[in-house]
């Protein structure tokens, strides 16, 4: 499990008590990655506190805030299991998803999370609406919500996901283009409880145009071709 954090100290506590449980409740071995993306309310001082009370946590401390898509590559490098799962760390993904999300793996590659129900401001939902039908039009793909963190995917997905600023948005998209299978589960979201949203219009809009056009350059110049034979 990669989870990127930044400034969510007080969350972080309750997150993992969340995690364990549903980690009980499974059963499975597993490893919580957690990359502290230059935060400045002392989440590393709590990531550090879980991880010397837990050995599956280990805490990864980026020098400065370099951004979510960072955050996960850093992640995606320190891997090792066959298994990838990906959250946000603010409280609002529900971990007892978890199962739901596990099982929906038998028979694809990657399971995206569906936040159906948003609760966030009412500019954050209509901006998210018109962001993912945005997307669609242009890559014409059917995604409900291409920008949730909430993933849990085979390790060999990893290989679609290029180490660019942004490209977080874009993961179900990405992985169709490469040639995985992809599903979207609907899962709950919930209201923030502590601190503040780090996304919104004013750091999004220009900059999700732009790499949705990188995104559609990338669809349109990917490489096409068929081996007839091969010899020795």
């Amino acid at each position: 499990m990669v989870l990127p954090v930044y400034n969510e100290a007080e969350n972080l506590p309750i997150l993992w008590g969340e995690i364990d449980a549903v980690l009980t409740t499974l059963g499975r071995t597993a490893e919580i990655i957690i990359v502290d993306d230059g935060s400045t309310d002392g989440s590393a001082d709590v990531a550090r506190k879980l991880a010397a009370g837990d050995s599956r946590v280990r805490l990864c401390r980026l020098a400065q805030n370099s951004g979510l898509t960072a955050a996960f590559w850093v992640g995606f490098s320190r891997v090792r299991a066959d298994i990838v799962v990906t959250m946000d760390a603010d409280l609002q993904n529900d971990p007892a998803d978890l199962p739901v999300l596990l099982d929906a793996l038998q028979d694809c590659d990657a399971v995206i999370g569906w936040r159906w129900q948003r609760h966030d401001s009412l500019v954050k939902r209509l901006s998210s609406r018109v962001g993912n039908g945005v997307r669609n039009c242009l890559t014409g793909d059917r995604v409900n919500d291409s920008a949730s963190s909430f993933r849990v995917m085979r390790r060999a997905c990893l290989s679609a996901i290029p180490p660019y600023a942004g490209m977080h948005r874009f993961v179900p998209t990405l992985l169709r283009i490469a040639g995985f299978r992809v599903r979207e589960v609907r899962v709950r979201h919930r209201p923030r409880r502590f601190g503040q949203s780090k996304f919104g219009i004013g750091n999004r809009a220009w900059r999700g145009l732009h790499d949705l056009l990188v995104v559609r350059w990338m669809m349109h110049r990917r490489l096409h071709y068929v081996i007839e034979s091969e010899e020795r």
